[in-house]
């Protein structure tokens, strides 16, 4: 199967043209998913206008979904299916949520760079995020690629940083926010993981910087030289020339690979105005230690 892609970007991202997710996903229509991820690393699907269940359905056509997100106050949460994020500010009972909520407080981490799921033993490979609803104005996301932001780096800052593993947890993330007030279970289960600072992109063979503001220390370095390199790469990486701004329109469907892309959101009046949007994240295959470098 042939898509319509019509690139967004000089580097990378891509819309596709003249697909209807609310029919069955075909095996021919998710390899061509897959082939033009692999070349744009983020596409995007305008008007599909889809439900939970249709979403659903499509994502776990491309892969294993995570079935445990990582979230804060998980009784709360409003959708139907556990896997899917609510990545909203919205209650349970659709209202807006207060300024002090802690669902708020967390999910303002989602406007630091990052790479979803860096946190986890085994990390994110593609995600999905639905708009339902969307503020008259903020709110984008934006997306820089890591394939290029390695590529342009100069040799002898790659022979330096890539044979280092990093330790990802959202306790240092939030931490940067001044959001502190977990259980302890939630710090369990956000306990720091190792991941490598260079990967290889199995599907198009790219070498990728591997960063997000879930990283605290880097094995073997003093914490103050570690932070001080992953300020600089990531400052680097998101130069405006790596970088493609999403503006949403209701009832995009936006698809980003987590192993070669960071993203973040824009801030919006999020105590005047709703929004309302869901993701799905596929799981990769393994940790990036258990992966080829």
């Amino acid at each position: 199967m042939r898509l319509d892609i019509r690139p967004l970007h000089p580097l990378f991202g891509a819309e596709v043209v003249g697909l209807d997710l609310r029919h069955p996903p075909t095996a021919d229509l998710t390899a061509a998913i897959d082939d033009a991820m692999d070349r744009c690393a983020v596409l995007v699907l305008r008007d599909q206008r889809i439900d939970d269940d249709q979403q659903m359905a499509f994502a776990r056509a491309l892969g294993p979904l995570e079935d445990t997100p990582a979230v804060v106050d998980v009784h709360l949460q409003r959708l139907k299916h556990k896997e899917m994020v609510d990545i909203s500010n919205l209650e349970v009972d659709g209202s807006i949520l207060a300024a002090d909520d802690r669902r708020r407080m967390f999910n303002l981490g989602n406007q630091l760079w990052h790479s979803d799921s860096s946190f986890k033993a085994t990390p994110a490979k593609y995600s999905m995020l639905h708009a339902r609803v969307i503020p008259p104005e903020g709110g984008q996301t934006e997306f820089a690629d890591m394939r290029a932001a390695w590529d342009a780096l100069p040799d002898r800052d790659k022979q330096r940083i890539e044979p280092l593993v990093c330790e990802h947890s959202l306790l240092y993330s939030r931490a940067l926010l001044g959001f502190d007030t977990f259980t302890e279970q939630e710090r369990r289960q956000f306990a720091p993981v190792p991941q490598r600072l260079v990967r290889r992109h199995p599907g198009s063979g790219r070498r990728s910087l591997f960063l997000a503001s879930h990283i605290g220390a880097i094995q073997g370095w003093l914490r103050p030289e570690a932070l001080a390199l992953v300020r600089d790469l990531t400052e680097h990486a998101t130069q405006r020339e790596f970088v493609y701004r999403h503006v949403w329109r209701e009832h995009d469907l936006v698809i980003w690979d987590n192993r070669c892309t960071m993203h973040r959101a824009r801030p919006f009046d999020d105590q005047r105005y709703r929004r309302d949007m869901r993701r799905l994240t596929l799981t990769d295959c393994a940790p990036t230690l258990a992966q080829a470098a």
